[in-house]
């Protein structure tokens, strides 16, 4: 071999580092050997000298030789893979290249290099093409020494900013990006050279100098160069701009958030507020929430008439600036908008406006801007700006302004489609809001009309209620608690729940309530009462059916708790009974709370055994609380005890009046928006006093008729009710002569001295009386008739012992 062709043999090495070189003829034997092929193919100089190539070949391989030798003939070499089988039978992949090599003689002669695929870095890699392939690459590269001073880099990355291949050289990253974070990155290039393990995939979000107002994302990845000992001898990185599909990731997480954080509630202020929130930082600067008065009252959107002069509020706003030094109007008020300006042109025609630099300023579209305001808006420097309605079903509710800062990047088209779609979400949520707003409010309206506007005035009790609606997420409930005024001076105490919330369940309770009213003028004893509304509940479910939104079951009276109890003022006397329901709370005079040992009914409406009652008899200023279980609610605990002493301990509390006392239970026990409905009604008892009540036993005998009589009359005196005697005489010769007539003993004659003078008289008997109308000639029958021409009202209720027949007649003035 020549001296010429030793030099390419030579170069050919360098360029492929360790390949193992042959020499074939023309016909493709083997006329040169060298070690280094021995050592890759296992075969001496002596077994392969002088024979054909091919039979070095895999069988599949062999039979490509044809063709490969014409190719080497028509294109002047090959390079590719073959397999060849090794002198111990082993099959080893080769990367193998083909290049003429001529004699001095002039015989025609083929260089053969065979590198094993193993363990290799690659094949037919000349520097040519190496240089081509880093210099060319669109990804930047660059090379820094142990110093991290760049040494060599590519053109790709003159595009990141930094200058051109030789302004970098010998310059730190701190010298050629100003401002970037570069001890992050030199801190990653000091890792690799300490340690010799790559790293994949860093990535650096910030601003460079070829874009000063934008933020930038790049991948990044850092390999250690070593020399031939294996020392390093710096850092490889490599630089692809990954900025779009940064921008993508932050879109869908701002989506995320939006999804998670807006709407959480159906407050109008708030979701709008939740809106504000939720783009600011990421996305804006400083954003503004303004929606039409109409829909901040849960009404339908209200197109302005007028575009001269339309009237929104500000709903929310939020700025990175703390304080919202950027708003020229508080939460809550008007914010107006000229004619013409970009956010009536959006309210009137539903569509959005971007504006990469905003000139004028935004304070020349509003009227009435306090004096100062603008100038501190523009000091602050907001120039991008972009306006998009807040739409849902096609209506527009108001209109939500975004705002950049003048050195921060415009505002683009897909940062208006992204505030499109943000802004979209909330309205659904806004319009969600505003529908319940609505709805609440008619069910708070119509809740309200159906409770007690005014507890009756009567002095059995001294009385306090509080009642608290459930939160917004839950809605309005059915609880509800009343007074009324029994004969004999006594009062029903009630409260009960119907389950489910909303409209449906607010005109539940208020048929429930009136039925308690009207089972409540029978005089029947609390179970009783329970009972027949047992059997109505139970009669309205099925005449009212299966409901067809499966929800709405929830809402009917059926499951409703209600307790009922009845208070004696004469004796003290407190007679209950309980239907799926927390028992009363008694707190005793001397501030010791215990709660009532009360038989629980099944809930209203599904069956079961008979409701039980108890009495007991409390001293004169203890206190009944009756409650529905949403005041017990809220505990950590959960437990039944546990929810009792937290009650306990409400109640042990003092309190100036006893309706200050009951304000103070709730704010205690109860959130200011209460997962669910919460009344209490709080009733401390009072005695007539033997004072003012007066009673005779009377024998089943005409003629005492004259003596009760005189002694009605004599009592009368003793009050000062004089002028009531002579009615009073006839209610009780009445009364008296028909239980001596058709019922049985014993007898007994009442009076009660309260807000009314009230007459009773009992008997054995178990048959109620009935009002008749005689005819002109008829000598009887004319009784009940005179007593109830005469009296306010009158009645009958039964007794275990009988019944008892009353009559009341009013007083001008009540006794103190």
């Amino acid at each position: 071999m020549g001296t010429h062709e030793k030099q390419d043999v030579a170069r050919q090495r360098f360029d492929v580092a360790d390949a193992a070189p042959l020499l074939l003829d023309a016909q493709g034997t083997v006329t040169g050997w060298t070690p280094d092929a021995q050592r890759l193919l296992a075969y001496p100089a002596a077994a392969v000298v002088g024979t054909g190539a091919a039979r070095l070949l895999s069988a599949e391989d062999a039979a490509r030789v044809p063709e490969l030798a014409r190719r080497c003939l028509r294109d002047g070499g090959w390079a590719g893979l073959l397999t060849a089988r090794r002198g111990d039978g082993r099959l080893v992949r080769l990367m193998v290249r083909i290049t003429p090599a001529v004699e001095p003689a002039g015989a025609p002669q083929w260089l053969v290099l065979l590198s094993e695929t193993s363990g290799a870095r690659g094949w037919d890699m000349s520097r040519a093409v190496l240089e081509q392939m880093v210099t060319d690459s669109p990804v930047g590269i660059a090379i820094v020494d142990t110093d991290l001073r760049c040494v060599w880099s590519n053109e790709a990355l003159e595009r990141y900013g930094g200058g051109s291949p030789e302004e970098r050289l010998g310059r730190r990253l701190a010298e050629i990006q100003p401002g970037i974070d570069s001890a992050d990155i030199e801190h990653q290039m000091r890792r690799v050279l300490e340690t010799g393990r790559p790293v994949v995939g860093y990535e650096h979000v910030g601003q460079i100098r070829s874009a000063p107002h934008r933020e930038t994302a790049h991948m990044m990845s850092f390999t250690r160069l070593d020399d031939a000992q294996g020392h390093a001898m710096g850092v490889y990185y490599t630089v692809v701009d990954v900025t779009e599909r940064h921008r993508a990731r932050q879109r869908l997480a701002l989506l995320d958030r939006a999804g998670e954080q807006i709407g959480r509630t159906l407050d109008i202020r708030r979701t709008a507020q939740e809106l504000a929130d939720v783009a600011v930082t990421g996305f804006a600067d400083f954003v503004g929430v303004d929606l039409l008065e109409s829909v901040l009252r849960g009404a339908e959107p209200e197109p302005p008439d007028d575009t001269d002069h339309v009237p929104l509020r500000r709903a929310g706003h939020q700025s990175v600036n703390p304080g919202v030094p950027e708003a020229v109007v508080a939460i809550g008020e008007v914010v107006t908008y000229l004619a013409g300006s970009p956010p009536i042109r959006c309210l009137t025609t539903g569509r959005s406006w971007r504006e990469e630099r905003l000139d004028p300023p935004a304070e020349e579209w509003a009227a009435g801007i306090p004096d100062g305001r603008a100038e501190t808006f523009l000091e602050l420097g907001l120039r991008s700006v972009m306006i998009v309605p807040i739409r849902a079903r096609g209506v527009t509710m108001g209109v939500t302004s975004f705002f950049r800062r003048g050195r921060q990047e415009p505002f683009d088209e897909d940062d208006l489609s992204l505030a499109e779609d943000l802004v979209s979400r909330a309205a659904v949520c806004v319009d969600n809001a505003r529908r319940y707003t609505r709805e609440r409010d008619a069910a708070l309206v119509l809740q309200r009309s159906l409770l007690p506007h005014r507890l009756p005035e009567q002095d059995a009790v001294e009385v306090a209620a509080c009642y608290r609606p459930a939160d917004e997420l839950t809605g309005l409930g059915g609880d509800w608690y009343d007074l009324i005024p029994l004969s004999g001076a006594r009062v029903a105490l009630v409260v009960g729940e119907v389950p489910g919330h909303g409209i449906d369940a607010a005109a539940a309770m208020g048929r429930l309530r009136t039925a308690v009213r009207t089972l409540a003028a029978l005089d029947l004893p609390p179970e009783e009462i329970l009972a027949h509304l047992d059997d109505l509940v139970a009669r309205m479910s099925d005449e009212e059916g299966a409901p067809e939104v499966p929800e709405a079951a929830d809402a009917r009276a059926l499951g409703a708790g209600c307790v009922y109890v009845v208070y004696d003022p004469v004796d003290g006397r407190c007679t209950m009974a309980a239907a799926g329901h927390p028992a009363p709370a008694v707190v005793l005079p001397d501030g010791v709370v215990g709660f009532v040992d009360l038989p629980q009914g099944p809930p209203l409406g599904a069956g079961g055994p008979p409701f039980e009652a108890v009495e007991l008899v409390l001293a004169e200023g203890s206190t009944l609380a009756l409650h529905t279980d949403g005041l017990l609610a809220h505990g950590q605990d959960g437990t039944a005890e546990a929810d009792r002493d937290r009650l306990r301990r409400a109640l042990e509390r003092p309190a100036p009046s006893l309706d200050l006392r009951c304000r103070s239970v709730i704010d205690t026990l109860v959130p200011a928006r209460p997962h669910d409905d919460v009344a209490l009604l709080m009733a401390r008892t009072r005695l007539l006093g033997e004072g003012r009540v007066a009673d005779w036993d009377l024998a089943a005998d005409p003629a005492v008729v004259a003596d009760a009589r005189k002694e009605a009359t004599r009592q009368l005196a003793e009050w000062g009710l004089a002028e009531l005697a002579f009615t009073t005489e006839l209610v009780v010769s009445e009364l008296v002569t028909n239980a001596i007539r058709h019922a049985e003993a014993p007898i007994r004659l009442r009076l009660i001295r309260d807000r009314a003078l009230i007459c009773e008289v009992s008997d054995g008997g178990a048959t109620a009386p009935h009002l008749r109308h005689p005819r002109a000639m008829d000598e009887g029958g004319r009784g009940l008739l005179l007593v109830s021409q005469f009296a306010q009202r009158w009645g009958t209720r039964f007794v275990p012992e009988g019944k008892v027949i009353w009559a009341e007649q009013s007083l001008d003035d009540p006794p103190d």
